[in-house]
C-alpha cells in the first residue's frame, strides 16, 4: 500500500530506505546499549562517565527520530520495534551486571566503531540516490565521531 507518494524511483527508494532502517535499528540500539551502561556503571569516574552517556542516549534518540521521519518522508514505513532492533543491530553485545567505568568507555568506544563505520557504509551508498539522505547521515556521523572521540580520550594517560 502507497501511502506516502515517495519524491525517488522504486530503485533509488529501496537503497536509501533500507540504509534508512539499518540506521534506525543501529542508532535504537546504541540509545540502548548507552542507557543499559548508564544504570550499571560503577568506578571512579562515575559522575562524569554517567552524564556523557545520558549525552549519547539523547543524541542517538534524537537522530533515530530524524532517521525515522526521513524514511517516512519518502514512502517507506519505518520499523523500530524492540524484535526488530534485536535481530537486525550491528552494535556487539553489552555485558550484564555492574560494569567498570573503564569497560564501559572501552565497550561504547567499539560500538561508536561499529555504528560510524556502518554509517559512512550508508553515506556511499546514498551518495547516488539521494543525497538528502547521505547530507543527513553525514551529519549523523560527525556527531557520532564527536562524541566517539570524547570516549577515547576518556581512556587515555
Amino acid at each position: 500500500m502507497t501511502v506516502v507518494k515517495s519524491p525517488l524511483s522504486d530503485s533509488d527508494r529501496e537503497v536509501t530506505g533500507n540504509a534508512l532502517q539499518s540506521a534506525l535499528v543501529d542508532l535504537l540500539d546504541l540509545s540502548l546499549v548507552a542507557k543499559q551502561a548508564h544504570w550499571n556503571l560503577i568506578g571512579p569516574r562515575f559522575r562524569s562517565v554517567h552524564l556523557q552517556l545520558d549525552e549519547v542516549v539523547a543524541t542517538a534518540r534524537t537522530y533515530s527520530d530524524t532517521v525515522a521521519e526521513r524514511a517516512a518522508a519518502i514512502g517507506v514505513s519505518p520499523d523500530g520495534r524492540a524484535g526488530t532492533v534485536a535481530k537486525t543491530s550491528g552494535l556487539p553485545d553489552f555485558p550484564a551486571g555492574w560494569v567498570r567505568d573503564s569497560d564501559v568507555i572501552d565497550s561504547l568506544v567499539e560500538a561508536f566503531a561499529v555504528v560510524i563505520g556502518r554509517m559512512r557504509e550508508r553515506i556511499a551508498a546514498t551518495e547516488q540516490p539521494d543525497p538528502v539522505t547521505q547530507d543527513l547521515f553525514i551529519g549523523i556521523a560527525a556527531e557520532l565521531e564527536k562524541e566517539a572521540w570524547m570516549f577515547q580520550a576518556e581512556n587515555q594517560g
